[in-house]
């Protein structure tokens, strides 16, 4: 039988673009699709903005989710990559199959505890007697279909692993043109409110999730889903869990310093600087999507040329990932500088906000190029199942230096609201060299087993 989708053959460059631009697209549309659901709710009569607040309020719950989501999909698609590139099919299949059944335990256990502790949850992140209804009523219909949740975020990594990068694009593109077409039909021809949005969602992972587990288990996927893969096997388990450990611990970390800032703007600059760091994180996450969607789509390539021995191949691919990343970044921080106005004005036009977001915006993003180090090292730690760097390096940039930042600067010279802003740039100068220095000796000692001596 022909070998699929064999990233041994053919031009590394041509390998890795033609995952990172589907993956690249579909965070695109994600990122469109949650602006234009915020748009709907905002726009519920009466109530917009404790819907608003309701649906803020339900997301560190979701994050969890989507952390748990991480552990299990991105801890299982590098190790498939490295198996298929070893030419150990099963062992592949196997790792798939154990992946699913972890999310599936992981997301049954996850809706229990969130549907019985909802209410002190919600409280504790913020609701009061008035929002808690609109959070209640959003969070306990999401919950119900928190498996198709896990299925779709989890399960579409080991689409885009096996090569399949606009099948996974089109996973995304499914579930955000469903929601897209829903949320008016629930939210206001229905007269559902928050409950419609939350219905619209589910249902719309739901098709997702249908879309996944058709192909998986279809004729076109070469590594398929199959029962004799969902027995458990403590060793395997290990070996996903710990890979997974690093995207894990970022989406939980990002949101731990995400609640952590906010508090210290509203202590030190009041609601105003809250709504600045909304409408700087909404920039990055915006900016940031090339170099993520270049990562994963390197990922797979890196993987499984580590586990095929093309050694030489697994350094090209680093080379190129490397240089796109930090020659995009840079360019990025430049228009930045440039046309901060113009970035501000997409989310907000409010005077106030524009005049405070401006000094901001240029601390927080002072030296943005050192952060695709991060994202880098990150991502060829993770391609090469070198879980203890992944999860080490992960936890060094926000919990060890971001962190404490946040909570030291504001208070030293009297910075304020600089100190919280300053935190980031200076956690990616630090973890972002760490990371990719670290990466580069250990990496390349191991990579000059190849023929080709140099790295």
């Amino acid at each position: 039988m022909t070998l699929k989708n064999d990233f041994t053959k053919g031009s590394i460059v041509k390998n890795i673009l033609n995952l990172a631009f589907p993956m690249t697209v579909a965070q695109l549309i994600n990122v469109l699709y949650n602006i234009v659901d915020r748009i709907y709710i905002g726009r519920i009569p009466d109530h917009s903005t404790l819907a608003l607040t309701a649906i803020g309020l339900t997301l560190p719950v979701i994050t969890i989710i989507i952390a748990f989501a991480n552990l299990f999909g991105m801890g299982g698609a590098p190790l498939c990559s490295i198996a298929r590139g070893h030419g150990d099919t099963e062992e592949a299949e196997r790792i798939m199959g154990n992946s699913f059944t972890l999310l599936i335990i992981s997301g049954v256990l996850l809706t229990i505890i969130v549907l019985l502790f909802k209410r002190p949850l919600l409280y504790l992140f913020g609701a009061s007697d008035v929002t808690f209804p609109y959070a209640n009523a959003y969070l306990t219909i999401y919950m119900f279909g928190n498996l198709f949740v896990m299925i779709g975020l989890g399960m579409n990594s080991f689409i885009n692993s096996q090569g399949f990068g606009k099948t996974g694009m089109m996973t995304v593109l499914l579930g955000a043109a469903s929601n897209i077409i829903l949320d008016p039909i629930f939210i206001f021809g229905f007269h559902m409110g928050v409950k419609g949005a939350a219905l619209a969602t589910i249902l719309s992972q739901f098709l997702s999730a249908v879309w996944i587990l058709k192909f998986l288990t279809g004729r076109k996927a070469i590594l398929k889903l199959k029962k004799s893969g969902f027995r458990l096997k403590k060793s395997r388990v290990k070996d996903i869990t710990l890979l997974g450990l690093s995207g894990f611990m970022m989406a939980i970390t990002n949101g731990a310093v995400q609640v952590m800032c906010n508090a210290g703007l509203k202590f030190y600059g009041g609601d105003l600087y809250v709504g600045v760091m909304t409408v700087i994180n909404s920039i990055r996450e915006v900016i940031s999507m090339p170099v993520s969607g270049l990562t994963n789509g390197a990922q797979p390539v890196i993987g499984y040329n580590y586990g095929a021995g093309a050694y030489a191949r697994v350094k090209s691919a680093i080379k190129f990932m490397s240089a796109v990343c930090i020659t995009y970044t840079v360019i990025a921080w430049g228009i930045l500088l440039i046309f901060p106005h113009f970035f501000i004005q997409i989310f907000s036009q409010d005077t106030k906000l524009l005049e405070a977001a401006l000094p901001s915006l240029k601390i927080y993003f002072f030296g943005f190029f050192m952060m695709s180090l991060q994202f880098a090292g990150q991502a060829v730690f993770v391609a090469l199942g070198k879980a203890k760097q992944a999860v080490f390096f992960s936890l060094l940039r926000k919990v060890v230096i971001v962190i404490p930042l946040t909570l030291l600067l504001p208070r030293l010279f009297q910075l304020g609201t600089k100190g919280i802003f300053l935190a980031e740039p200076i956690s990616n100068f630090i973890g972002g060299a760490a990371c990719f220095t670290t990466m580069l000796i250990l990496v390349g000692t191991e990579l000059k087993k190849s023929p080709s001596s140099t790295f």
